[in-house]
């Protein structure tokens, strides 16, 4: 049934989203014209919103970039393609590589959003090496077990609000990740994902013949190894000794970091991946020749994540986000304003990918009423975080890594995600009303 239900929505995102430099693009003219229209700001005053803040997220976008790299360096490694091969070699059928992707990816996701979208991934093109399955929807669940990042272990909301001295701590205070992450309702609907997206997933699964299939040979991402000595600058270039020195001097960091408690971050996951390559590809010119491949899926993370910068700069100084987050909870009661917070904040995410960067822009407008209503603070921040997540199924920004790996482009993917979306909204909202 759902298969049946699934295809005009593949039918559609196929012949209807642009590429993700053009949603871009678009997303970026819809908001000069919003912050015209609603907010009363003129086009130069916009524009100039746009552009001082179009540089903002460099650091981020590096390190998204790195994600990507890293991640395919260490996973070109033998070893780790071996580790992955096996995994893979438990699911025998294309339904079972559907559900077992869908697991591993909701569970990384859980951990880390990064890690999540890496091995994702990474996990989708082992299996499609070894199994004939529908490659679209793989990669799609690959990517759809990242909506229970914000949810887990490293969702920035929840995190934020836990630590000492952030921004509205003098209006709701230090709350524990006992009431947000560990609290009842939030595990209730973790759980109630990892059962359902896998089910939808394997439920999507075309017919063979409706089938698209990819040629496990344009999957082998497998560097070269061979070893050529022609000059004294070769020697270096092939030292397992230089390679090694430097490798496990990231390693002993790397110990030493979580010894002292140190917390997964992107910057911590990027540093694992990388000097895990760097030991086990045994040589730099090994992995070299693994950066030169993987860097070519990067292109779509350099032009389009400062426009996305542009765009939260504008529904943000322009007061955009804020009125969209207040349109909805004004006529909230106690009982629905943990659900309109939700939807209001899967909309800004269109907008505002990035979930602390929302909630410094939803918070403000969020809290005073959910004290007025009487409502539980905790609940409307998971509202606000949950609803962050939930559109990134629609919002191709988080995707552009797992794309760049899978090769294939958002348009082979969303119309799943679109399915997804539907389900996983009424899941969501549900838990956050009721339980």
């Amino acid at each position: 049934m759902l298969e049946r239900a699934s295809k005009p929505m593949v039918s559609l995102v196929e012949k209807y989203l642009p590429d993700p430099y053009l949603f871009v693009i678009i997303l970026t003219l819809l908001t000069f014209i919003s912050a015209i229209v609603f907010e009363g700001h003129g086009p130069m005053a916009v524009v100039e919103m746009w552009g001082n803040s179009f540089w903002n997220l460099l650091t981020f976008s590096m390190q998204m970039l790195l994600v990507l790299v890293t991640g395919f360096m260490m996973a070109s490694t033998p070893l780790v393609r071996g580790i992955l091969n096996r995994i893979a070699s438990l699911a025998k059928t294309p339904g079972q590589a559907i559900v077992l992707v869908t697991f591993i990816a909701l569970v990384a996701s859980w951990i880390n959003w990064g890690f999540g979208l890496v091995v994702g991934a990474l996990f989708a093109k082992a299996l499609a090496r070894q199994i004939r399955v529908h490659y679209p929807l793989l990669v799609a669940s690959a990517y759809s077990g990242f909506i229970v990042w914000h949810g887990g272990l490293a969702g920035s909301i929840p995190l934020t609000i836990a630590t000492d001295g952030h921004f509205s701590a003098s209006a709701i205070g230090i709350i524990d990740t006992s009431e947000t992450i560990f609290a009842f309702f939030n595990l209730a609907i973790v759980v109630a994902l990892f059962i359902v997206v896998p089910l939808v997933n394997r439920l999507m699964l075309p017919a063979e013949s409706d089938s698209i299939y990819v040629d496990p040979k344009l999957l082998d991402d497998e560097p070269d190894t061979a070893v050529v000595i022609n000059r004294p600058a070769d020697h270096l270039e092939n030292s397992r000794i230089l390679a090694w020195l430097i490798g496990f001097s990231g390693l002993a960091f790397i110990f030493q970091y979580f010894l002292d408690n140190g917390g997964l971050n992107l910057n911590i996951v990027n540093f694992m991946f990388l000097f895990i390559a760097i030991i086990l590809h045994q040589t730099p010119k090994r992995l070299l020749a693994s950066l030169n491949e993987g860097v070519k899926g990067g292109a779509g993370i350099v032009i389009q994540f400062p426009f996305y910068a542009g765009i939260m700069g504008v529904m943000t100084a322009s007061g955009l986000a804020a009125s969209i987050s207040a349109g909805f909870v004004s006529f909230a009661s106690a009982e629905s304003l943990p659900f309109w917070s939700f939807i209001s904040a899967g909309l800004v995410n269109i907008f505002v990918p990035s979930g602390g960067g929302q909630w410094a822009v939803q918070a403000p407008v969020m809290l005073p009423v959910a004290q007025e209503l009487g409502v539980e603070i905790p609940r409307v921040a998971m509202a606000v975080a949950w609803g962050d997540a939930w559109t990134n199924l629609l919002q191709p920004f988080w995707a552009l890594p797992v794309l760049a790996i899978a090769g294939l482009k958002a348009k082979d993917i969303m119309g799943y995600c679109l399915m997804l979306l539907i389900i996983t909204g009424v899941i969501i909202s549900a838990g956050l009303t009721w339980l």
